[in-house]
């Protein structure tokens, strides 16, 4: 299986806009290597800005940019930008954009979640995606492989307001296709169930497709959803699998509060009620190890989410 870093696509993305659109700014909060804006950094030098490692003023230069019709993306490890600069974010882009409805900033997270690997618990962000789907007006992407997240960037330059865009460090399996759609807020359904549905983001879907497949051994029928966009939820599809299979798991490299799993609850609390798991980090730090290691010690792969499916799958009612 091809496999290729998310942050990679993310990169390709911008160079892509770096032709077609005009207004788009890349800022760099000194990780310009590491997150991939180097290589816009290297074809438009006139748009491109090395802020050093000075995450809240390099948002707040965003908002600036923004507020004169640019359309600047920020680049950062997420466990920096989404802490750091939090009352940056919140306030000078997401309070300004209820204001005036179009504060085009656009928030590039890389080295995301346990799979940072050796870089140890401090620079694993899995409280982001939390942080960031609680913001008003903040949009959340998450996506599942370097294809995808190639797409991601280019459709967060067009989405009006701001965008988190949630992107991994290393290499993970390549699951779409160029030709595969894409639309922020709109998920995509990789695999068709009865008895259960797995919703996942990120590197989670294919585990949750493996999941499936070891599941189907024993007869069990699971869904996969592929819930690239934790903001706005895709809830028209999350609701039409719920009502078919009648069961949800969700699986996620984040914690398991506030994340995909609490998205997709509230949906469900609130349209049509079914029993629910979640696979995710369960209220912990991580630590330094290999990204495979730390994936297996947290509970995040296709061994996890096959109980977690048994067990929606028994409290569904008895018919």
């Amino acid at each position: 299986m091809i496999t290729k870093a998310t942050r990679d696509g993310f990169g390709e993305g911008l160079l892509e806009l770096g032709k077609t659109n005009k207004n788009v700014y890349v800022l760099s909060g000194d990780l310009a290597d590491s997150t991939r804006a180097e290589w816009f950094g290297k074809s438009y030098p006139e748009r491109f800005l090395n802020m050093g490692i000075a995450e809240q003023d390099m948002v707040g230069m965003a908002a600036g940019l923004a507020m004169e019709g640019k359309i600047p993306f920020v680049c950062s490890f997420s466990c920096f930008i989404t802490t750091r600069a939090y009352d940056q974010i919140r306030v000078s882009v997401c309070y300004n954009n209820i204001g005036n409805g179009n504060l085009n900033v656009k928030i590039a997270g890389t080295h995301s979640g346990v799979t940072v690997g050796p870089d140890g618990a401090t620079a694993q962000a899995m409280e982001d995606i939390a942080g960031m789907r609680v913001l008003p007006g903040m949009a959340v992407i998450v996506p599942v492989d370097a294809i995808e997240a190639k797409k991601a960037a280019i459709a967060a330059a067009s989405y009006p307001g701001p965008v988190y865009l949630r992107l991994g460090r290393g290499p993970v399996p390549v699951l779409t296709q160029e030709s595969d759609s894409f639309r922020i807020g709109k998920g995509n359904l990789m695999r068709k169930g009865k008895d259960v549905t797995i919703v996942a983001c990120g590197i989670m879907v294919n585990e949750a497709l493996e999941a499936a497949n070891t599941l189907s051994q024993e007869g069990i029928e699971a869904g996969v959803i592929n819930m690239h966009t934790v903001k706005p939820l895709d809830e028209a599809l999350l609701l039409e699998e719920a009502r078919r299979t009648g069961a949800i798991v969700t699986a996620e490299e984040h914690q398991i509060n506030g994340g995909l799993g609490g998205a997709v609850a509230e949906c469900l609390v609130r349209s049509y009620p079914v029993p629910v798991e979640m696979v995710a980090v369960n209220d912990t730090f991580g630590e330094s190890g290999g990204e495979r290691e730390l994936q297996e010690k947290y509970g995040l792969t296709a061994k996890e989410i096959v109980p977690a499916v048994r067990k929606a799958i028994s409290r569904k009612p008895k018919r």
